[in-house]
């Protein structure tokens, strides 16, 4: 029957005269009738009432549970609201919204939940608007190689107590913290100042003279020269001006741009500005933007020679930017090794028996 414990409140017909066959059986065999009904915990009172059922002709399936509730919708309302769903479906795109639409017009009024019972007992589904396709990144160049300044990419972040916004470059290949330019306004001038400073400060300013001595010549990606470096960014104002697109030419610096409204396009910048901040709260709270400026001074020393980068193999940026990465990299592996060798050497040869 696959009852296990307590008849359950409702059992189907089949159950109950299986249930009913089992105590005349058990009463045959010498039970009492109270006994059978306490070993299968099933009420006494509830078999009589199954027995004068079956006696009077009635049967033993019961009737559906429950009947109308006394404040539950009219079938004109709920034709009503089908009518409302039909017409305003396109615009109304949730039950609730409809819910209140019925009685802006007048037409019912039934709370959001009545109304998606009402719907979905009429099989009636809103329809989400169609969603842009989903596009695919833009690869890089393949002239683009993946080594310390080849690949740049900045951006813009906001600091609210100072009311004024720091424009950082950093180095996708290295992490390095190249340059950055902290002020209150936010225009294509800080764009040009920050790599303006962070050109001079890798070296690559003599390199963009050789290419144009009188600073005439732009880059032209139909020439056959390659660019000094590719510098990513997203498509805000100041990264797509006209005088921004200009200077990045004079500087023979190729431009490449992510996608409107998909910040993964530039994870690596989005990433420092979130590790930047969340493990220096305190830049956030800083008043005096001179105060600020000399703490991002400090911060930027710490994050290039001191804190070690998970995503470059946990060495410091200015060490994987000068390619010792590697080297460090590999010593740790090599002083593993040695190390194990070593505790091997001593547990085999200082072995402490268990107390």
């Amino acid at each position: 029957m696959g009852l296990s414990g307590r008849v359950p409140g409702r059992v189907d017909a089949v159950t109950k005269t299986a249930l009913m066959d089992l105590v005349d059986g058990a009463v045959t065999g010498g039970w009492s009738v109270r006994g059978a009904c306490s070993y299968l915990e099933l009420s006494p009172r509830r078999l009589e009432r199954w027995r004068l059922r079956v006696f009077s002709g009635v049967g033993l399936d019961d009737l559906h549970r429950g009947g109308n509730s006394v404040h539950g919708l009219t079938p004109a309302e709920e034709d009503e609201i089908v009518a409302v769903f039909s017409e305003w479906s396109e615009v109304d795109r949730s039950h609730r919204k409809l819910a209140h639409r019925g009685s802006w017009l007048g037409r019912f009024w039934a709370d959001p939940s009545t109304v998606r019972r009402v719907l979905e007992r009429r099989d009636l589904r809103f329809r989400r608007p169609r969603g842009p396709g989903r596009s695919q990144r833009r690869p890089w160049p393949e002239w683009v190689e993946e080594q310390p300044n080849r690949i740049w990419i900045y951006d813009t972040t906001h600091w609210k107590a100072s009311e004024s916004a720091s424009t950082v470059i950093t180095d996708v290949v290295s992490r390095k913290w190249v340059g950055d330019v902290t002020s209150t306004e936010e225009t294509s001038v800080q764009v040009q100042a920050a790599f303006t400073r962070a050109l001079r400060d890798e070296g690559l300013l003599e390199v963009i003279e050789e290419r144009s001595p009188d600073g005439s010549v732009l880059y032209d990606p139909e020439d056959g020269r390659l660019p000094v470096l590719l510098v990513m960014s997203d498509n805000g104002p100041q990264m797509s001006s006209g005088s921004t697109r200009e200077f990045m030419a004079l500087c023979w610096l190729a431009t490449h741009y992510g996608r409107p409204g998909t910040p993964t396009d530039q994870a690596w910048i989005e990433s420092f500005f979130g590790h930047l901040k969340r493990e220096f709260p305190h830049l956030d709270l800083i008043r005096d933007i001179e105060v600020l400026r000399r703490e991002l001074e400090i911060r930027h020393a710490h994050y290039n020679g001191v804190r070690l980068h998970a995503g470059i193999g946990y060495v410091t940026p200015d060490q994987e930017h000068r390619g010792e990465g590697p080297a460090v990299r590999a010593a740790r592996k090599k002083g593993l090794a040695r190390a194990r060798k070593r505790r091997i050497h001593y547990h085999r040869n200082n072995h402490t028996p268990e107390p």
